[in-house]
């Protein structure tokens, strides 16, 4: 079987990740415990108090991600902020171009670095939910009795619209995530050039071109499939 050259380009590290991986997964089980309250078919994980437990180790999991990801890759977790709060007239045109880019075209789009105009609002608003969610859920997990009625509703108002907003996000990451194939970038670190070239392109440009910023890999060419009779028809013609 024929076989092609692939480039690989490392777009994310192993502790960038891992901390992903933590606040993705602590996140998803903050919102169905936190459905369980509210939503008769996920109630039974409220009987007996699981809900609560769960809610409380997944709080502390998610409350501790930043710290985690300045352990373990302090650099990734600077540039991250910086990115998702620093736009360029480049980034107000491609914003522009948005609706083409959510039906999965790219062409009429200008270059973009490292994070493009979308991901980085999507980064910020996720950093503010952040904040946003730690610091309620802190007040009505340990103030609860010291808030008064007005504190009470306003701390469960901001935590109940910011869950709502990081779950808004979250099903735009995954949507995109499919729709232009991004998932590797997640499990081995790893986009295809063309990924690379098509998403940033200037990001792209400014990196080594050397392991193990970019790698080679060999990968099998599949056979076009044939059609069944097919083979006996062309037999016929010939």
């Amino acid at each position: 079987m024929a076989t092609r050259t692939v480039r690989w380009v490392l777009r994310y590290r192993p502790g960038q990740r891992v901390v992903h991986w933590l606040h993705a997964g602590a996140f998803f089980v903050l919102l169905i415990t936190g459905l369980a309250l509210i939503w008769p078919p996920l109630s039974f994980l409220a009987a007996g108090g699981l809900s609560r437990l769960l809610h409380r180790v997944a709080a502390v999991i998610f409350l501790l991600t930043p710290v985690l990801y300045a352990l373990l890759d302090f650099r990734g977790l600077r540039d991250l902020i910086r990115d998702s709060f620093t736009y360029t007239r480049e980034d107000l045109e491609w914003l522009k171009g948005f609706p083409g880019y959510f039906l999965g075209r790219t062409s009429h789009l200008p270059p973009q670095g490292r994070v493009n105009a979308g991901q980085k609002i999507h980064h910020a608003l996720t950093i503010i939910a952040y904040f946003a969610i730690s610091g309620s859920g802190l007040a009505l997990w340990l103030g609860k009795g010291s808030l008064g009625p007005t504190g009470l509703l306003a701390a469960t108002l901001v935590h109940d619209l910011s869950m709502a907003l990081m779950a808004i996000l979250t099903v735009g990451h995954i949507y995109f995530t499919f729709v232009y194939d991004a998932l590797p970038a997640m499990t081995t670190g790893y986009v295809s050039e063309e990924y690379a070239r098509m998403e940033h392109a200037l990001w792209l440009a400014s990196i080594p071109q050397e392991p193990p910023y970019v790698i080679e890999v060999q990968e099998e060419i599949p056979e076009p499939r044939r059609v069944p009779g097919a083979r006996a028809e062309e037999e016929a013609v010939g």
